[in-house]
């Protein structure tokens, strides 16, 4: 769905501004990536240092001010090095390709392209000039240079109840049981292994729910009470030690899942946590003209972190200034945003958050749309179309679909897809994080895959398939998983819940609810907010408003009626027509009994 967030936390994080490092002969860093940085390397004989960060976090704010400001580590990198630092965020490229080595991460190439050192997190100065000497003396490529994952990819487009079990078990594993969440060092909520869990409840899992409420209630420790939004991350494994950037991802994905808890539970605690969560993406990251801003940082300067700052009350933080937001409008985000409100709306009726979600969808359309019907990132790029940007706004428009019954939404959705299917399909199997890349140099000739992107593929071109019976989202869906069971039977050991919700969502439809009706009649209206509240997100809605026309998926044939109804359907049976609001639950759960 978007950089890995469990590979964005692997290292430590953050960044700040450049050129202003401290030292008699300051780094004299490129903020381009391109061709013409291994151009420059080869002419002058030197390397390529590239620093990889964010401009949320503390350990790159550490990193530039300590370690790039020492003059050592400055007097080697001037004499030897090539060097670049790219803000990841803003490259989707690149932050596909090293988001297990960051953030901040370092990676040291030769002039021909060939990785030297991939390192993750702070590097201390002396460190850092014995690392940048060693590769002067000898330049081997270093352990941290190994091969990839050799992938067979035969063709097979389901998990064997093999590679399912292994997958399963690691998840199971990888769950702390003490403390809860998936994991033992950084805490957060994992939203896919969150996801899988609610997937399980469906099914019957009652250690489902176990896992998913201990996880959703410690995780309210990192919900700032002050101006609300969760914080990126607890370093300790009792999630009592926030790292406190304050990213739009984690904002958006945990609006969903504790939205979606409310909607399971009716616990007002998680009603409480999605408020705060919602307030604080619509007070801090949304900008004027629809756009959603990528992320504010963990602290106010180096002399006042987060852990003096965010304790204070509002009065006292605003006394003291505003940490700062990284005011970039990526699509990725917008998309991130669209759906996570949609959620919000489809479980409280908040009407506000509905019409927050389709003027961020507008906004995208009018400012980072590409005639091909995929998406700019920024306002300028230096490569893509992007996956990441993609598969966003497709579940954005999805999302949409389902909360407002617009086919609007759905068309945008299949220019999205048609868009990757035509430049970012891999012939042996899944989708590229970017096209192929006009560099000519080393690594930066190979395309990169990554599992996140490619079941978010899999799961959005599957759910298309049940919405328009277009078979064309379906064989994206297979041609997708083709590569996701390639790389699960390659590394089992990987936590990889969305390899097996993918797996499961493409064999198994989604609950079907249809409400049939006019869409000014009020009782077809309250009737479609019911579906959209039963709690399950795998959820397929349509509202047909026999004034459309035929629904996008006309399989299922509803009968005329006089009033308007609900049908709740399996893959092979449709419920009795329910009247009554109050009767949707009943009649969903009814259909779903064997």
């Amino acid at each position: 769905m978007r950089i890995s967030r469990l590979n964005s936390l692997v290292g430590a994080c953050g960044a700040l501004l450049l050129g202003a490092h401290s030292g008699a002969a300051p780094i004299a860093w490129r903020t381009q990536w391109s061709d013409a940085v291994f151009d420059q390397a080869t002419k002058d004989h030197r390397f390529v240092i590239l620093d990889l960060h964010a401009v949320w976090c503390h350990w790159c704010h550490v990193m530039d001010e300590q370690t790039y400001g020492d003059p050592k580590v400055q007097a080697l990198i001037s004499k030897r090095y090539v060097a670049v630092s790219v803000d990841a965020d803003s490259d989707p490229d690149l932050s596909s390709r090293y988001g297990d080595w960051g953030w901040p991460a370092t990676i040291v190439l030769a002039a021909d392209g060939s990785e030297i050192v991939k390192r993750r997190g702070y590097i201390p100065p002396k460190q850092m000039a014995s690392l940048l000497q060693a590769i002067i003396d000898d330049p081997s490529p270093g352990p941290s240079v190994g091969p990839g994952l050799v992938l067979n990819e035969r063709g097979s487009t389901h998990l064997n109840s093999r590679a399912r079990t292994a997958l399963s078990q690691t998840y199971a594993q990888a769950y702390d049981t003490q403390h809860g969440g998936w994991g033992n060092g950084h805490k957060f909520i994992d939203a896919a292994a969150l996801e899988l869990a609610y997937s399980n409840i469906d099914g019957g899992d009652a250690l489902g729910v176990q896992h998913a409420r201990q996880t959703l209630d410690a995780n309210l420790r990192l919900i700032d009470p002050v101006w609300g939004g969760v914080y990126q991350y607890s370093d300790q494994a009792d999630w009592n030690s926030p790292h406190f950037e304050k990213l739009l991802s984690f904002q958006a994905d945990d609006l969903r899942l504790y939205s979606e808890a409310y909607a399971r539970w009716k616990d007002p605690r998680y009603l409480a946590a999605a408020k705060s969560l919602y307030r604080y993406m619509t007070t801090f990251l949304a900008a004027p003209d629809g756009g959603f801003y990528v992320s504010q940082d963990a602290d106010m300067s180096a002399q006042i972190t987060g852990h003096d700052f965010y304790p204070q009350d509002d009065a006292a933080r605003r006394a003291i200034g505003m940490p700062r937001i990284d005011t970039h409008e990526y699509a990725r985000e917008a998309g991130w945003a669209i759906r996570a409100l949609c959620k919000y709306y489809d479980v409280t009726g908040e009407k506000d958050a509905l019409l927050e979600a389709e003027r961020a969808a507008r906004w995208a359309i009018a400012d980072r749309s590409l005639p091909s019907g995929a998406f700019r990132h920024n306002a300028q790029d230096r490569g893509g179309p992007f996956l990441d940007d993609a598969l966003a706004m497709s579940q954005a428009y999805v999302a949409l679909y389902r909360s407002t019954g617009s086919r609007e939404w759905l068309g945008h959705a299949a220019a999205v897809l048609q868009s990757v299917n035509g430049t970012l399909r891999d012939p042996n199997g899944g989708f590229f994080a970017a096209p192929r890349s006009n560099q000519h140099h080393g690594v930066f000739r190979e395309t990169v895959r990554q599992p996140e992107q490619n079941a978010a593929l899999v799961r959005v071109a599957s759910l298309m398939h049940r919405y328009t019976g277009d078979v064309r989202y379906q064989k994206m869906a297979t041609h997708g998983m083709k590569y996701l069971v390639a790389f699960a039977q390659a590394a089992p050991e990987q936590l990889r819940a969305e390899i097996l919700l993918a797996d499961r969502e493409l064999s198994a439809p989604p609950i079907h609810i249809t409400v049939v009706g006019h869409k000014a009649d009020p009782s077809a209206r309250a009737l479609h907010s019911a579906a959209l509240r039963y709690p399950s997100d795998y959820l397929q809605i349509d509202w047909w408003d026999r004034d459309e026309g035929p629904l996008p998926n006309p399989e299922v044939q509803y009968p005329p009626l006089d009033r308007a109804a609900a049908f709740a359907c399996t893959a092979s049976a449709c419920s009795m027509p329910v009247y009554d609001a109050a009767g949707i639950e009943t009649a969903v759960r009814a259909a779903l009994e064997p």
